[in-house]
C-alpha cells in the first residue's frame, strides 16, 4: 500500500465535499458527520490540524477510495 499524505482537516473536508458528501448537522461536537446519497458515511475530527494516518486510512476505508484517489483530489 503506498504511503497516505499528511492532510489537515480542511482538505480532507473538501475532498469529501467533492465526492458529494454533505455534512449532518450535529451542534455542539469537535466531529463532523458526512453523509453521502448512497449510505456511505465517516466522521471527521475538527481539533487537530493534521489528520493521523492510521484514521485517515480509516476513513479511505469508509468512504471507500484509494490512496491514489485521494491524491488526485487533492
Amino acid at each position: 500500500m503506498p504511503h497516505l499524505p499528511v492532510i489537515k482537516d480542511r482538505d480532507l473536508i473538501r475532498v469529501l465535499e467533492k465526492l458529494g458528501f454533505i455534512n449532518h448537522p450535529e451542534r455542539g461536537t469537535s466531529h463532523l458527520v458526512f453523509v453521502h446519497s448512497d449510505k456511505r458515511r465517516t466522521v471527521v475530527a475538527r481539533h487537530s490540524k493534521d489528520i493521523p494516518r492510521g484514521t485517515l486510512r480509516s476513513i479511505l476505508r469508509d468512504i471507500n477510495i484509494s490512496p491514489e484517489e485521494l491524491r488526485k483530489l487533492l
